[in-house]
Formats: C-alpha cells, sequence, structure tokens
C-alpha cells in the first residue's frame, strides 16, 4: 500500500500509516517508442496516429463506457483516449506518467516508486476511487480498495490505448469505480509480429526490453517479452537521498486466435521486484496472473464473452507487513438487439480472493487470513428514442463480504447534434465498499490499541453530468464536462476512549470542470491542450468528534492546465513538447512542468529518441505524503529502439 489515506487525511493516524503502508508505484521500464510504428513493416499494420484527421481520432472505438464497441464522438461520458501514438511521441517510461497525458486525471509522483492517482478529487498514494483494469484484469486490491502501482507494467509499446473515464461506471464496473475507470488494452498478438529491442538510460532510470512476436498457422498469433529497469534514489527537500531506489524484471506472453466471428486469447505476466527502504531492508514483491478470454458473434448485433483469470501477488515489507494475495475471477456477458431501437448488454461475475497478511510488532490485521467474495448481476439497455437521441438505463446488483447487497443504477441521455457535436447527461450511484484497512487494521497489534478498524459501512456517491463533445473534421475537436458530486458516509477517524476508530462521518459534494481539445494547424502540427477544475466542500455529521478530517482534505489541485505540441520535422524527425501547470496542495507549493521530446528515425529499422523531463526547474515536490517530501528532478532519457 502507499503513505496517506485516500480523501481526507487524518494526522493523528497519518505517522502511523506512513509506517505501515507506504511505498509503492510503477515505473514501467524500457518505453522509448515504437520507431514510425516500428518502422518499415509496423507502418503497414499500425498506420501512424499523429497524420490521421482529427475526424479519424475522434472515431477511435472504445468499449469503457457501455461494455459494447463504440466510437468515441458518439459516448455519452466524459471519456478520454491515449493512443498508442500519443505513448510514442511522450517519450515516457511508466504507466503513471502515461496517465499524465490525460487531461481528466489528477497525478502526482511522490517519490522514485510512489504516485497518487485519482480522477475528480480525493487523491492520495492510498487512492481508492478509481477502478484500474489491464486487458479485462481488474487491479484493484482489497487491502485497502485501491492500486498498488509498483507491480502494474506492461510493455508500452504493446499498448493499443488507455480508455480514461473519469466519472462513475458502477454500473458495468461495480465497486470502486466511483470517481472514474482507467481501462489499458494491449494490442492482439496478431497486430505484433516481428522483433524488436529497447534500451534506454538517463541520470534518473536504465532499462531495456525485447519483444518477438510470431504466427501460428493463418488464424492465430503470440508474442513473448522481457523487461527489466531500475530508477534511481529522489532527493528530500533537505537534500538528503530519499534511499527509495526502486527496480523490477517482467515477461509475459499473449496468444491470440481469430476465425469466422469467434476468438480466444491467452496471456499472462511475471515480476519480481525490490523497493528500498530508508529505516528497514529492502522490501520485496512478486507475481503471477493469467488471464483467458472467449467471445463468439451469435449475429450481427448479438455476441457473448466469457472471461477468466487468476492472479497472485505477494508482497514483503520488513517492519511493518507482509501479504500473499490470491484472486480468481469470472464474468460472462452477452449484448443483443432487441426490436430495432434497443441495444442491450447485460452480465454476471464472481471474485474470490483469499488475503493472507504476515502482521508485525507494528500493526496487524485480526483475523490475518480472510477470504472475501464478490457477486454481481448487470444490465444496461441503449435505446434510440430517433434518429437524434439515445437512452441508456442500466443497474448493476453486486454482494460482497462486508457490506451484502450494493445497488447501483445509471441513466444517461444523449443528443446528436447537426454540428457533428454531441450533448449527453447522467446521473449515476456508485459505492465504495470497505478494506481489510477499514474493518480489520489495528495498531497496535494488541490491545490497548491506538487505531481500530470499526463497522465501517461503504461510502456512497450520487453524480450529475452535463457534457459537450464536438467533433468538427479534419481540424477540430473539443470535449467539455461539468460534474455535481453528492457524497455521503465518507471515512473518518473518531476517537472512542482512548482509540482512534474509523467510521463514517464525513460528507460533503465537489463540483467543477473538465475540458480538452485538439486543432490540426497543417499535416505535419497538430496542438492538443486540456483544463480542469475542481471544488470541495466537505463537512462532519452531526455528532462526529474528528478533528484532524476537514484539515487534512487539501489533497487535489483547484485547477490543472495541459498544453502539448506534436510537429513532424521532415520526414525522419519528431518534435514534441508538453507543459502542464499544476495547483498547489496542502504543504506542496504550484508548480509549472515542460518536457521536450526529439526523436529521430535512423535508415529502417531503428529510432533514438532524447527526452527531457522537468525542465523548468531543478527539482520539485508534487505531493506530500510525509512530513518531508521528496523532489522530482530534471531528468534526461536517451532511447534507442531496434526493429528487426
Amino acid at each position: 500500500m502507499q503513505t496517506a489515506w485516500c480523501g481526507p487525511e487524518p494526522a493523528a493516524v497519518l505517522a502511523l500509516l506512513v509506517l505501515a503502508l507506504s511505498g509503492a508505484l510503477p515505473a514501467t521500464a524500457a518505453s522509448a517508442a515504437e520507431a514510425a510504428s516500428a518502422l518499415a513493416r509496423a507502418r503497414e499494420s499500425a498506420p501512424d496516429l499523429s497524420r490521421l484527421s482529427l475526424e479519424e481520432l475522434g472515431d477511435i472505438e472504445i468499449s469503457s463506457v457501455s461494455k459494447r464497441r463504440e466510437p468515441l464522438s458518439a459516448a455519452a461520458a466524459a471519456a478520454y483516449v491515449i493512443t498508442r501514438e500519443d505513448i510514442r511521441r511522450a517519450g515516457i517510461t511508466s504507466l503513471p506518467e502515461a496517465l499524465r497525458l490525460a487531461p481528466n486525471l489528477q497525478v502526482a509522483r511522490v517519490d522514485s516508486k510512489q504516485y497518487a492517482i485519482t480522477a475528480r478529487g480525493f487523491n492520495s498514494t492510498t487512492a481508492n476511487k478509481l477502478l484500474v483494469l489491464i486487458d479485462g484484469r481488474s487491479v484493484y486490491t482489497p487491502l485497502y480498495s485501491g492500486v498498488f502501482w509498483d507491480v502494474q507494467d506492461v510493455m508500452l509499446e504493446d499498448i493499443e490505448q488507455i480508455e480514461v473515464i473519469s466519472g462513475p461506471g458502477g454500473t458495468l464496473w461495480g465497486s470502486n469505480a466511483v470517481n472514474g475507470v482507467i481501462n489499458i488494452v494491449t494490442r492482439s498478438a496478431r497486430n505484433t509480429q516481428g522483433n524488436i529491442a529497447v534500451a534506454g538510460a538517463g541520470n534518473e532510470e536504465r532499462s531495456a526490453a525485447a519483444r518477438h512476436g510470431g504466427a501460428l498457422g493463418d488464424d492465430a498469433g503470440y508474442r513473448i517479452y522481457a523487461k527489466g529497469f531500475r530508477r534511481s534514489d529522489t532527493t528530500l527537500a533537505n537534500g538528503s537521498s530519499a534511499e527509495d531506489a526502486w527496480n523490477l524484471m517482467q515477461t509475459g506472453f499473449r496468444m491470440d486466435w481469430e476465425r469466422a466471428g469467434e476468438a480466444l486469447a491467452l496471456h499472462g505476466d511475471a515480476y519480481r521486484g525490490t523497493l528500498e527502504q530508508r529505516v528497514f531492508d529492502d522490501e520485496k514483491v512478486s507475481g503471477t496472473n493469467l488471464v483467458a478470454r472467449w467471445s463468439r458473434t451469435l449475429a450481427a448485433d448479438s455476441a457473448v464473452q466469457v472471461q477468466a483469470y487468476f492472479d497472485r501477488t505477494r508482497r514483503a515489507r520488513p517492519g511493518t507487513f507482509g501479504e500473499v494475495l490470491d484472486t480468481y475471477d469470472a464474468e460472462v456477458q452477452h449484448r443483443f438487439g432487441w426490436g430495432t431501437s434497443h441495444a442491450i448488454v447485460w452480465g454476471a461475475g464472481y471474485r474470490q480472493m483469499l488475503d493472507n497478511v504476515q502482521n508485525s510488532a507494528v500493526l496487524a490485521f485480526l483475523p490475518a487470513q480472510k477470504r472475501l467474495r464478490l457477486s454481481n448481476v448487470f444490465a444496461q439497455d441503449s435505446v434510440a428514442l430517433s434518429e437524434r437521441w439515445e437512452l441508456t438505463v442500466g443497474a448493476k446488483l453486486e454482494r460482497n463480504s462486508y457490506t451484502g447487497a450494493e445497488f447501483q443504477p445509471n441513466v444517461r441521455l444523449a443528443l446528436k447534434l447537426p454540428d457533428q457535436g454531441l450533448l449527453w447527461s447522467a446521473i449515476s450511484r456508485a459505492v465504495r465498499t470497505p478494506s481489510r484497512v477499514d474493518r480489520a487494521l489495528f495498531a497496535p497489534p494488541a490491545p490497548p490499541f491506538l487505531l481500530a478498524g470499526g463497522q465501517f459501512e461503504s461510502e456512497k456517491l450520487t453524480a450529475f453530468e452535463l457534457g459537450y463533445r464536438l467533433q468538427r473534421s479534419p481540424v477540430l475537436t473539443f470535449s467539455v464536462s461539468i460534474f455535481y458530486n453528492v457524497y455521503s458516509d465518507l471515512r473518518s477517524v473518531e476517537p472512542v476512549g482512548g482509540t482512534l476508530v474509523l467510521a463514517n462521518q464525513l460528507e460533503g459534494k465537489t463540483y467543477g470542470l473538465e475540458a480538452w481539445g485538439s486543432y490540426r494547424l497543417s499535416e505535419t502540427w497538430r496542438l492538443s491542450a486540456g483544463y480542469s477544475t475542481l471544488h470541495k466542500d466537505l463537512k462532519l455529521k452531526p455528532g462526529s468528534a474528528d478533528l484532524t478530517s476537514l484539515a487534512g482534505a487539501d489533497t487535489d489541485p483547484s485547477y490543472q492546465w495541459f498544453a502539448r505540441s506534436s510537429m513532424n520535422l521532415g520526414r525522419n524527425a519528431e518534435l514534441d513538447v508538453r507543459l502542464r501547470i499544476i495547483d498547489g496542495l496542502r504543504g506542496v507549493p504550484g508548480y509549472a512542468a515542460l518536457d521536450v521530446r526529439l526523436g529521430w528515425i535512423v535508415g529502417k529499422d531503428v529510432l533514438v529518441a532524447l527526452t527531457g523531463n522537468n525542465l523548468l526547474d531543478r527539482r520539485h515536490p508534487e505531493f506530500l505524503a510525509t512530513a518531508l517530501p521528496a523532489e522530482i528532478q530534471r531528468s534526461v532519457f536517451l532511447s534507442v529502439l531496434v526493429s528487426f
């Protein structure tokens, strides 16, 4: 887990949780770029998106909004897609850095290995209101209802797109899809044939990766990959080393078979890494996962899909805790048309998580072993009321081991405008179910307790959204959305005798605006920009004695500005510039960061890229997770990608 509580942070308990739950987040290794779509061969199978019209970019298909493929331009949600070409041209080396490309996310780097990532507020290194999926596999941990980012790694060159939805997704995706959904989709093995090797080095990071893809007859393909990286220590505000160096090695495979409307995908990964700690021995992480997915088209408007996966994670953090978590998950979904106006998707799922925690002298999860179950059934109907109006109504009924049944409905209305625009609105309900931290964390491990898990109930959100998307081909795309969120039963820390107990005595509202757009100046130059605002109004319920949660609620910037320029300098060179301006947080001043990438295509099979990050200052903090925050330094990274 990470360093701080999600949502309002109780300062009295923060120091204890720093000892228990600090340190984790990824920096995917070896990303350089996919050398002009793997140059020569790959150019034919994967077109350079920077040269497509913005109308084609707007027609990229996504599935995160309705669990069926639909054009981005028709999605009735605040949806942003990070494309494979966006990632390539940014010169980034990790999934969290890739997520900075989405203007509807809050992404802050905490130190070498930790990030705080959320949508629409309540950010923390233990953010628990954002659901993240990698190829359909949820990477949620029941320990604190969030994501261990330090072990979520993929080969960036194999990503097809990252779909980022800000706003509730509980009807389709279930608990913890409260403020948003991130869906990371990798490419089919049939589209990653041949070999690539990537190596990079800089003042902060060194990395390498290789991938081989081949065919299995006429209908199937496979790929295997291996990668590794090491990221150096960051520096504390007093100039000393944070002693938080981080390394990870990962390998994996994917196989895809497709014939006559039927498809089968099988993929898995294995990883092992070390995270340095200042006081205790190094933290060790490892894990494996295996996913199988089968789908079949039954008719032009009907299809069925079955997916199952197993995920094992191990974490040993000397001095605080250790954990082995086994997750078994299976789900089925069916979509079909009814009459001429209904598009229905429905399904069911079951998940079992076996959580085994090794307690320490600092804290304990009681009981140490816990079997958690999560089952659900959902249905959603998109009704074409007319040629221009579409109404979407859906609901999910979910049962969990802590609070029993939870109901999460959703209503969306979309209007297609004659100017190639889409006007949409939505009302949704979502919940964040209790985690092991909420119910089972005790410190110290034996009475008298300083901190004790209580009868914590689900946090609840009712969200109101209104948005507009414009697709004015071939020059301009634009999206704007406003939201008003009403939260109840948020986590608070209540003093009961001499013990702090986790309870649900906080409530309030947030509201804000998100906007982004792209403008193509010419065939070789495209500009993009984004802006978001967030305002909070939280309060304690009558009778609450919490003295710290409201004071610790300033964990989100009230505004963010983003700008990006992508330019092709002739046929063999590229220049990309990214600027972000972030408002200050509690204990962290606002900052501006400039990233620049220069890329050169050498011959037919080599791409060289030089990237500079945080070029406007020597170093600066981005998030306050401990009393002495780490500072993110100016860095350079030189990478070489070879296709053969």
